[in-house]
């Protein structure tokens, strides 16, 4: 078996990477906060490839990256108005959005059957210029499940069960993941902190919009 290719992010393509995520690849990407495993949707191997790689249970989902708000229209989701509020505020950065679907619209065939799905869009240029290259793209933490996230990208290709096609090498990173919130609810549901604080919330939890946790 080969090894793992590593390039430095300094001297990466977008449309290559895109390209590499079309064939199948699976790719280690630096985030602004830790580093992921990309994989592009809808592809069974692919799947069945990243959840073998990170030792990880099926019936937990794979977070989408998106690289325009546009691109929601063709998830299908509910971008409803806590959503927009949180997203023109802290959107692209290190805010991972927990929606629903909207009603009578089509959502991709690899999203059937999910009553939610969470979306990152990054601040990282280069991450949100893959997703517009080749459209939103699956992007989980570059770790073995329940072993830590990784900020060093031969830390995390080492944490992993089985070996990537790619490793875009980004430096060190920092070791605060996003923070997930889940609009499905009323008021929204803080599942993880993260990078964006209680105090960057404040706002939105003294109007009753995000739930304190």
């Amino acid at each position: 078996m080969s090894s793992s290719r590593t390039v430095s992010a300094a001297d990466c393509n977008a449309r290559q990477i895109a390209a590499w995520l079309d064939s199948g690849a699976a790719v280690i990407l630096p985030t602004e906060t830790v580093y992921g495993l990309a994989i592009k949707p809808g592809d069974a191997a692919s799947m069945q490839r990243i959840f073998e790689l990170k030792g990880r249970p099926r019936e937990f989902n794979l977070p989408v990256v998106i690289g325009a708000i546009d691109q929601l229209a063709e998830i299908g989701v509910d971008f409803n108005q806590t959503a927009r509020r949180l997203a023109e505020k802290f959107w692209p950065g290190p805010l991972t959005l927990v929606m629903g679907f909207a009603e009578k619209t089509n959502r991709p065939a690899w999203l059937q059957g999910r009553v939610e799905v969470a979306i990152r869009f990054p601040d990282l240029a280069l991450l949100r210029e893959i997703a517009l290259a080749r459209g939103p793209i699956l992007l989980t933490s570059a770790n073995a499940h329940g072993a830590g996230t990784k900020t060093v990208a031969c830390e995390a290709a080492e944490s992993l069960l089985g070996r990537v096609d790619y490793i875009i090498d980004g430096g060190t990173l920092t070791p605060t993941p996003s923070t997930i919130i889940n609009v499905r609810y009323s008021p929204a549901r803080i599942e993880r902190h993260g990078a964006v604080d209680l105090s960057d919330l404040k706002d939105f939890i003294e109007s009753g919009a995000v739930g304190a946790k």
